[in-house]
């Protein structure tokens, strides 16, 4: 059984290497047909003019969003596991230190998320929401 999984794995991973680049440098036969794909499909998506770093922003902001989630969850099973111990100490013990290591886990996940927020949306470089002055017409 591990043979046949590791054969199905191996001739996806070929097919995603070297299969997919073939299928993929068929496009770039001319550049102006790509950059013309790209802007219509900016277009269809209503994506607007994004920046980089407001798209490397919200990519950090999801991933601490969902570390966040996912140590209210541990938070929720420790509590769980001591309501049920039945005056067992050990599993007692397991789950306070659980539930202090995902409070610590949880105050740096919101530490990170506050100074990522602070660097992208007020510092001007950053490219996010910095205040812009506009010209009247």
């Amino acid at each position: 059984m591990k043979k046949f999984i590791l054969t199905i794995f191996s001739v996806a991973l070929f097919c995603q290497l070297f299969i997919g680049q073939i299928a993929s440098a068929q496009l770039l036969n001319n550049t102006s047909d790509l950059d013309s794909m790209t802007i219509e499909t900016k277009n269809a998506a209503n994506l607007g003019d994004v920046s980089l770093g407001a798209v490397v922003a919200k990519i950090i902001q999801i991933a601490l969003g969902f570390l966040g989630v996912i140590f209210i969850i541990l938070i929720i099973i420790a509590g769980f596991r001591w309501m049920t111990a039945s005056g067992n100490e050990e599993s007692i013990k397991k789950a306070t230190a659980t539930i202090k290591s995902a409070i610590i886990g949880l105050v740096i996940v919101l530490a990170a998320y506050t100074i990522t927020y602070f660097i992208f949306n007020a510092l001007p470089f950053a490219g996010g929401g910095a205040p812009q002055t506009t010209t009247g017409g």
